[in-house]
């Protein structure tokens, strides 16, 4: 899932389309989803990267659901280590799309509010940038505990409210229903009957924080602005964007409001 706040522009030819897009291409770039491929899209898609990167090794050798696996690229970095992997998703674009081009995934269609799997039948459940876009959070995780194995993990992530929506009661991303904080997503973990194991954060490296100083103070709203504006992007931001790799991104404890996105490991009691 995508959590860039603007939508890509219509039109631009660098934009994977659904009258251009095949088998072997990205899904359209809508705002809602992030895709790989697009060099504008980067910095988006590494921040998602990241938490596959980071994560994999606790799906070596499961039985993994990834509940909302979008453009599946995330279910295809866990089937490389990982005896089993099950993608779920609504869109059926998106199903039809994981089922052509990552064949490792076993992909069915489903609502996450209501799982189509059996008890106790998956060892991880991965959901990253999904929660914030359902309207019921608390459902989908009591799903998520009822599918899980007894000592089977839960990996979520999600943008932090307090740094990617400040001082908004409503989302700056119409595709969010929902944002939350660390305190919010650890009380809904553990009101599904999870025991948090570990909450974390993504933030900027010091490549990412020398950008964010180029760029006027914030590297983010640098793109954002461009893609406000409706033009073709300058070229130099376009490069430092599409430079960017997972390695600009940490994962850290530490300060865990400041975080870009929220990152929790959480285990069925």
């Amino acid at each position: 899932m995508s959590e860039a706040v603007i939508p890509a522009a219509v039109g631009d030819p660098r934009v994977i389309t659904a009258e251009n897009a095949g088998a072997d291409e990205p899904l359209p770039l809508t705002g809602e989803r992030t895709v790989p491929g697009i060099a504008e899209e980067n910095y988006w898609f590494r921040r998602h990267e990241i938490v596959y990167a980071r994560l994999l090794d606790r799906c070596a050798g499961k039985t993994v659901l990834e509940a909302g696996s979008g453009e599946g690229y995330g279910a295809d970095m866990i089937a490389g280590v990982a005896a089993k992997v099950i993608g779920l998703d609504y869109d059926a674009s998106a199903v039809a799309h994981v089922r052509a081009r990552y064949p490792r995934v076993e992909m069915i269609q489903g609502n996450l509010a209501a799982l189509p799997l059996d008890d106790a039948s998956v060892d991880v459940v991965v959901n990253f940038q999904v929660i914030e876009h359902l309207w019921d959070q608390s459902q989908f995780l009591r799903e998520c505990h009822r599918v899980l194995r007894s000592g089977g993990e839960l990996l979520i992530s999600t943008p932090n409210r307090i740094t990617f929506s400040p001082g908004r009661d409503t989302p700056l991303n119409p595709f969010h229903t929902r944002e939350l904080n660390a305190d919010e997503l650890t009380e809904l973990i553990v009101e599904a009957g999870f025991e948090v194991a570990l909450m974390t954060g993504v933030h900027h490296g010091a490549t990412l924080k020398a950008l964010d100083a180029k760029h006027g103070g914030s590297f983010i709203d640098a793109q954002i602005e461009r893609a406000l504006a409706g033009e073709p992007w300058p070229a130099e931001l376009t490069a430092d964007v599409a430079a960017v790799s997972i390695d600009d991104f940490d994962l850290i404890t530490e300060d865990i409001d400041a975080s870009l996105d929220l990152v929790a490991i959480a285990v069925k009691r």
